[in-house]
């Protein structure tokens, strides 16, 4: 698996969804050769594999493309990452902002792969929770850190737009591993973060 973005789409893919998101709009009672469905197969198919990426891209050869030797062992922070993903159960988007949290342990990453595997893990169809214990696993694996924490708070539409319609709703997950697993080191993290949840 790569650690690039979707530059170029595959063609037989793009054709493959754009028919059945043809279908999609003929059986909810539409008419997709009317004038503004007309390229609306292609355009679904289009956004479905970049909302999608995160299945194709290697969230440990991220971090590897950027580790460093360096002896520090204070805690890494890098808060409010915007992420959009889409629940599984619905495929209706959720959206909100990852904060993740490493100690390192002889290496670092660069500050930018943190996000970049916020990215790859919320570019797949997805449940919050599942989300969050991944882009632990992906860091603690790769750089080997004292410990990390990632807190995840965000809103889903599945739950906003059907079903119960709470709209002001936010759903808050955590993972913390190592020296987070010690209520000191973790209620340091939760402390620095605070200021950002809800």
């Amino acid at each position: 698996m790569s650690y690039e973005r979707i530059e170029k789409y595959d063609d037989n893919t793009t054709e493959a969804l754009a028919n059945a998101y043809k279908n999609i709009i003929t059986e909810i009672g539409e008419d997709p050769d009317r004038e503004g469905l007309i390229k609306t197969p292609e355009r679904i198919a289009k956004a479905m594999q970049y909302l999608t990426q995160g299945y194709s891209i290697d969230a440990n050869a991220i971090l590897e493309s950027a580790k460093f030797h360096e002896n520090v062992s204070e805690m890494v922070i890098v808060k409010d990452i915007e992420l959009y993903s889409m629940c599984e159960h619905h495929m209706l988007p959720f959206y909100g902002k990852a904060h993740v949290a490493y100690i390192p342990n002889e290496y670092i990453t660069g500050l930018s792969k943190i996000a970049r595997v916020v990215d790859v893990f919320s570019r797949r169809l997805q449940v919050q929770e599942r989300m969050t214990q991944q882009i632990l696993n992906a860091i603690k694996e790769t750089l080997n850190p004292l410990g990390v924490a990632v807190v995840i708070e965000a809103s889903h539409l599945c739950m906003m737009m059907r079903g119960v319609s709470k709209q002001n709703s936010v759903t808050t997950t955590s993972a913390f591993s190592g020296a987070f697993e010690k209520n000191e080191t973790r209620s340091e993290f939760l402390k620095l973060i605070t200021n950002k949840l809800h």
